[in-house]
C-alpha cells in the first residue's frame, strides 16, 4: 500500500482522530514510513496478520492497530487506489500460498 492518511486536527481541536473531527488526508508513503513498513510487514505476516494499521507520528511508530484498521474508503476516495481489492489479492495470495500440493 504506497499511501497513508494523515489526520490533521481542525477548529483548534489538538486531535487528529477523525472521530474528534479531524480531515483525513490521503498522502504517499514517506521513506522513513516505508522504512518502518518493510521492517515490521514480515513479522506480522509470519504470525498471519495480512491487514494491520500503524500510527506513526514523525518518524516514530506509536501504535500497531490488528484488530480495526481503517482508511480503507478515504484512501481509495482520495487516490484512486483500490486498497479493498489490494487487501483481497493478498489474502488469495496467502490462501494459495498455504493450500495442499
Amino acid at each position: 500500500m504506497p499511501f497513508c492518511l494523515a489526520r490533521i486536527p481542525q477548529g483548534g481541536e489538538t486531535r487528529g482522530n477523525l472521530a474528534a473531527g479531524g480531515l483525513g488526508v490521503a498522502q504517499p508513503l514517506s521513506a522513513r514510513d516505508w522504512q518502518i513498513a518493510r521492517a515490521l510487514g514480515p513479522v506480522l505476516a509470519a504470525r498471519g496478520l495480512l491487514l494491520v494499521g500503524i500510527d506513526i507520528i514523525g518518524d516514530v511508530l506509536t501504535e500497531i492497530n490488528v484488530t480495526s484498521p481503517t482508511c480503507f474508503q478515504e484512501i481509495s476516495q482520495q487516490t484512486g487506489c483500490d486498497v479493498a481489492a489490494l487487501f483481497v489479492d493478498a489474502v488469495e495470495r496467502a490462501v494459495k500460498a498455504k493450500a495442499p500440493g
